[in-house]
């Protein structure tokens, strides 16, 4: 869900994959699996490795139908198990990762993920798409030329060249063609009037928006995900890798959509997310500019903000803004007409643990930032305090 701007326990499927890993890391627990001869064996669930063992070749999970969390998460997971655990039969690996993150789910978060596991099927047992294309990612018909030859070059100075940076950790680019904008209008409203005739009540993305659909939910989850693995997350490791942006491993794309008789505005909060992708599908309309008020850690998630982090930023359609999801922002009222974004928060489960163990001062938080140049401005003037500590 998104997150107004104040620190809460609460959390989705996807949130909670960061809680489960964060939780699971500060003990060890006995865990077992069947060995297939009807005995079972014991393990002990690890603390995850803060480093990982990128030598090591994880299993995939994507042939597994019944998993709660993405397939990416487990590979993702299994690189940080110790040594001892990686020689281990992928059925006994899947066992220990299982059993880490269900120690940890919320109260009802099984019921909650069943339901929506089944709402999704629904939708792709019967639904029809409206344009096939969009199901598979073709970079030539999806992407504007300058936006595929940033991510063929892959260099931070090749990004660079076709950004602007008008705010500290705010990158705009032109990123979609205009006929991809057109198709993926058409989808989301073919889809709204497909599931009103028959009579399904469409999930929100999130507790903020009324308005809007998960594309995951109709089928674009493969899409979706090849578009963070591979032209994403390039992007990200070497612009937010002090928030995550190296090991993203899962994510949650959706359309929201703002008009004078839908959602107005977006109040004030964080994503989660660790990076966010925003992009302007259209189509005419006035307003709704975003305001962003600088970057923040849960503990500072709702401070002061500082006159260097005030930005606003207003949509243009095809163009794409990608930000870190503790990016503190909202959007102000639309004054006419319609504007509809796709959304793509980028998770990383690895990330979310390794939060757990961060010193006093986050590196990334504006206000933790600001807190310790005071401190050391404090320590500098008083050399004998300085001394002591």
């Amino acid at each position: 869900m998104a997150q107004d701007a104040v620190p809460s326990n609460k959390a989705n499927s996807y949130h909670a994959n960061g809680a489960a890993l964060g939780a699971a890391s500060q003990g060890r627990h006995d865990l077992s699996s069947d060995t297939g001869d009807g005995s079972r064996q014991a393990f002990i669930a690890p603390r995850l490795l803060k480093t990982p063992n990128l030598e090591h070749n994880p299993d995939s999970y994507e042939d597994l139908k019944d998993l709660e969390y993405p397939s990416a998460m487990y590979s993702a997971m299994e690189r940080h198990l110790p040594p001892e655990f990686l020689s281990a039969s992928r059925n006994n690996k899947l066992a220990v990762l299982q059993q880490v993150l269900a120690r940890y789910r919320p109260n009802g978060e099984r019921a909650r993920i069943q339901k929506h596991r089944e709402y999704r099927e629904r939708i792709r047992g019967c639904y029809k798409p409206f344009h096939t294309e969009l199901y598979t990612l073709d970079p030539e018909r999806f992407f504007v030329q300058s936006f595929r030859d940033a991510i063929k070059d892959g260099t931070l100075e090749g990004f660079k060249r076709i950004m602007k940076e008008p705010s500290p950790g705010l990158y705009t680019f032109d990123m979609l063609q205009p006929s991809i904008c057109a198709k993926l209008l058409e989808e989301v409203e073919y889809f709204e009037r497909w599931a009103v005739e028959c009579s399904i009540k469409i999930m929100r993305p999130n507790t903020m928006n009324k308005y809007g659909a998960v594309l995951d939910d109709i089928g674009m989850e493969g899409m979706l995900d090849q578009l963070m693995s591979k032209f994403l997350s390039p992007m990200a490791s070497k612009l937010f890798n002090e928030v995550g942006g190296a090991s993203l491993d899962s994510h949650h794309g959706f359309v929201v959509e703002y008009s004078m008789d839908r959602d107005l505005e977006l109040g004030f909060h964080v994503d989660d997310s660790e990076v966010t992708l925003n992009v302007c599908l259209g189509k005419e309309f006035t307003g709704g500019d975003l305001f962003f008020r600088g970057v923040r850690c849960d503990k500072h998630v709702n401070g002061e903000v500082h006159p260097e982090e005030i930005f606003e930023y207003p949509h243009v359609p095809g163009r794409a803004i990608l930000h870190a999801g503790r990016h503190r922002h909202g959007a102000k009222a639309i004054t006419s007409g319609q504007r509809t974004n796709l959304i793509l928060w980028c998770r990383s489960s690895v990330f979310r643990e390794l939060k757990k163990y961060q010193s006093e001062f986050s590196g990334w938080c504006g206000e933790c930032h600001a807190r310790k140049k005071d401190r050391r401005r404090h320590l500098s003037a008083d050399p004998k305090r300085s001394v002591a500590n």
